[in-house]
């Protein structure tokens, strides 16, 4: 029998979709002042890659992707993603979304997306909240599954999360030589 252990602590990764520009800085600083410091902002992607948030968001809707340099105990995903569904509503107009938060963890072996949509392919954490293993790591790449989302799929976001995986891995092996000092 395996001995029961804690989580190895997994980099916060938070994809935003946003149709309203002006929302950007008071929402990146939100995140920020609620998750500490951010180590990575990828540059804008249009997203095109449904109709499903137009009308209740607007067009054009564009996609980036944050990171924090705080790394988290994976067991907080749900209630991340309560705090922030509650900043959706916060940003919201008229009832309306004009961001959407899918916060993520990334570890070495796996990028995980939080819902709060069931599916036969996500795992229920608490109150609501479900987890998706929405990419593999593996032989140093990416790989989707039958369930992954379009854009999950690309070059570019698949490039941005390498890239954070980058700084992750580093972080990682930062943390445990300062642990064994």
């Amino acid at each position: 029998m395996g001995q029961i252990g804690l989580f190895t602590l997994e980099k916060l990764v938070i994809p935003i979709l946003i149709s309203r520009q002006r929302l950007r800085h008071s929402l990146i600083q939100d995140l920020q002042n609620r998750y500490g410091q951010i180590d990575y902002i990828s540059p804008d992607l249009p997203f095109f890659y449904t109709r499903y948030y137009d009308e209740e968001m607007g067009t054009p809707i564009i996609r980036f992707f944050i990171s924090f340099l705080r790394l988290i105990d994976p067991s907080t995903l749900a209630q991340i993603k309560h705090q922030t569904n509650a900043l959706e509503n916060q940003y919201s107009e008229a009832g309306r979304r004009k961001i959407n938060i899918d916060p993520g963890l990334l570890s070495l072996s796996r990028f995980i997306l939080a819902s709060s949509k069931e599916g036969p392919h996500r795992i229920p954490l608490r109150e609501g909240i479900f987890a998706e293993v929405t990419l593999v790591y593996e032989k140093g790449n990416y790989r989707p599954l039958e369930w992954t989302y379009p854009d999950y799929q690309s070059s570019e976001y698949l490039t941005i999360l390498a890239e954070i995986r980058k700084r992750y891995k580093a972080q990682l092996g930062e943390t445990y030589r300062a642990r064994d000092r």
